[in-house]
């Protein structure tokens, strides 16, 4: 493309006092010096998009922006007391305020008058956001790392925005597309997937199979020929579950500095849980991968997206972020390759059906010919109850638990699963179809229900209603009790009946096991599965009616006396069935449809049956295997 910043700045009138014309990523970025310009630019702004079919914003010179201090208490005095408790942020390098506020609807005013009378007043550019309803330190902490990095950060996007906008930078040689295998191929876990276009090369997913037996297996298989770190362009990561961001951060530790794009939810719970693999792996006496500040890079490097919207991340990649319905900020990555050459649909992990938290996957798309899709649950015997039937199941457990005086461990993904319990639990009891009981939700667990908190926009629209008020925020329940150390843990297995939600949901690692070595042997006590059960996992093993279980490095011989139960309705994945209804109705229809991310026979058995139903190409390849999709 032709000098863009140039061809935009040629259109500007000379008033405009223009200081700094720079990238954020694929936006244009434009600093003024002028004050009359910046409140009163006329529509010449929207002129030049329209022109240029590119996103551009405004911004004053810092040169020109109010002193801070001045300017907080200028916000303070402008926005009404009735917006509750502020808090004011500033992002001195990008001419940014970011106002919290408990009700961001009155810090806005009506059609936004506040918000233009601070601009005025300020010559800052506001941002609300709603202050989250519960603190998570996490969210401070990745916040604490991008101001400290502003400089940095400014330099980086700029770098960015040449790379999309300055024109290719490798030969034109082949108009192929093609996708490499490296992770998730007839397998859960570890998933990563190599996208080469004539121009790109873009890492969808980089995870870490948690449930491996040998550690080889337990991350993606980066010695194929065609990955080289040295040349890949961006990382797209489709949520923020292990086994999909687990191993990015060691990209960055072994050298790589370019963009990671993701949503706001996934960066924040994806770098938590890339915090607690360290933890754990320090816990089971085992060096991790990477440190601390390879997940500070990981944050650095990221650019988040909103659903639907879209962006250039290469010269000839365009990528736009849905809604996947799986976990808290999951997305569906629809990738629009070349100037109409091929459009490719990753689903990553999917769930299509409305449930407790977030709404069913998007299933309309601008344009689709390949369409790559997760096979987790997709056996000809996997017809899980509805969602209802194990919510019903679920309170029967736990009466009948309390009934006996015991207690009920439920090993849950600390994302999304553990949520959606909290959210039924809380339900019932405000019901009255449960009685109030202690409900202890362990360290990691409530670390991420504050991140859910903070993004309530995120959510199905009646969740989203009740996390807007106070007093019906289901988060906020009483019957909701945070475990933090070892000491509180002990004093829970010492107190009365009781649910505790504790992670790992495959019991691979963490206080669900250590809640287990304490709870198994008691026929009073219950556990209560709600997720899948990767193969070689303690989980699986219990799951597959051991019942006498050793574990490594240990000489006890655990006995599983406590009652199992477990629960398929509230899957975060969709059921064969709902796979083959997202297929349905597909708006428009692939042309050729790649199965991954499921064991081998679940794999072969919904491309076989997708490819009889509706007559389509399909493949199911395995890791190393790479696919030509144009």
């Amino acid at each position: 493309m032709v000098d863009i910043l140039k061809e935009v700045l040629k259109d500007l009138p000379k008033d405009a006092d223009i200081e700094d014309a720079c990238f954020e990523g694929a936006n244009i970025v434009l600093y003024t010096k002028s004050k009359d310009f910046f409140l009163r630019e006329n529509g010449i702004i929207r002129e030049i998009v329209d022109k240029i079919k590119k996103r551009i914003e405004l911004r004053p010179s810092p040169s020109i922006c109010l002193k801070e201090e001045d300017a907080e208490a200028a916000i303070r005095k402008i926005i009404p007391e009735e917006a509750g408790e502020l808090n004011v942020i500033f992002d001195p390098q990008r001419s940014i305020v970011i106002i919290e506020s408990e009700k961001p609807g009155l810090a806005i005013g009506k059609s936004g008058e506040v918000l233009r009378e601070v601009k005025r007043n300020t010559l800052w550019v506001p941002i609300v956001r709603r202050i989250p309803t519960i603190k998570s330190n996490i969210i401070e902490k990745i916040r604490t790392v991008l101001y400290e990095n502003n400089d940095y950060r400014k330099k980086f996007l700029d770098k960015v925005g040449h790379r999309i906008y300055d024109g290719w930078i490798r030969e034109k040689k082949n108009e192929w597309v093609r996708i490499s295998i490296l992770g998730a191929g007839r397998q859960v876990g570890r998933s990563c997937f190599l996208l080469q276009t004539p121009e790109s090369r873009v890492l969808l997913d980089a995870g870490i199979d948690v449930a491996a037996q040998e550690e080889k297996d337990a991350f993606p298989q980066l010695d194929a020929p065609e990955f080289d770190i040295n040349e890949l362009d961006a990382i797209i990561v489709s949520h923020s579950h292990t086994d999909h961001i687990g191993f990015v951060p060691y990209l960055y530790k072994m050298g790589y500095r370019g963009p990671c794009y993701m949503t706001q939810p996934a960066r924040d719970i994806g770098s938590l849980l890339c915090l607690d693999y360290i933890s754990v792996a320090a816990k089971d006496n085992k060096k991790s991968i990477y440190s601390s500040t390879d997940i500070k890079e990981m944050v650095k490097h990221s650019i988040t997206l909103n659903y639907e919207e879209v962006t250039d991340i290469t010269p000839d990649i365009r990528v736009t972020f849905y809604n996947a319905g799986h976990v808290l900020g999951s997305c569906l990555v629809h990738l629009h390759v070349g100037n109409g050459l091929h459009n490719l649909l990753y689903t990553g992990d999917l769930n299509y059906e409305n449930s407790n938290l977030l709404a069913a996957a998007i299933t309309r798309f601008p344009r689709l010919e390949t369409l790559m899709i997760e096979a987790t649950h997709a056996a000809r015997d996997d017809n899980p109850p509805t969602r209802r039937d194990s919510e019903l199941e679920l309170i029967k457990v736990i009466k009948e638990t309390m009934a006996r005086k015991g207690k009920v461990l439920m090993p849950v993904l600390g994302v999304g699963r553990s949520q959606e319990i909290m959210v039924i639990l809380e339900k019932s009891i405000r019901s009255g179809e449960l009685e109030e009981i202690p409900i202890y939700v362990q360290g990691i667990v409530w670390d991420i229900t504050a991140i859910h908190t903070t993004y309530p926009d995120f959510f199905y629209a009646p969740i989203r209603k009740l996390i807007f008020h106070k007093d019906q925020n289901p988060f906020l329940h009483p019957c909701f009790k945070r475990i933090a150390s070892q000491k509180e843990m002990k004093q829970v297995l010492d107190s009365g009946p009781c649910v505790i939600l504790a992670t790992s949901g495959m019991m691979t690692a963490g206080s669900s096991v250590e809640y287990w070595k304490e709870l198994c042997e008691d026929e009073k006590n219950s556990l209560v599965f709600t997720c899948y059960q990767g193969p070689g996992s303690l989980g699986r093993r219990i799951l597959n009616g051991e019942k006498e279980i050793q574990l490594p490095a240990e000489d006890k011989t655990y006995k599983m006396n406590m009652q199992l139960h477990a629960l398929a309705g509230f899957s975060g994945h969709s059921s064969r069935q709902q796979l083959l209804n997202f297929m349905k109705r597909l708006d428009p229809k692939p042309k050729k449809v790649i199965v991954m991310h499921g064991e081998p026979s679940n794999c072969l058995e919904l491309a076989s049956t997708i490819h009889k139903l509706f007559r389509v190409e399909t493949l199911s390849p395995k890791n190393l295997d790479v696919v030509r999709i144009n």
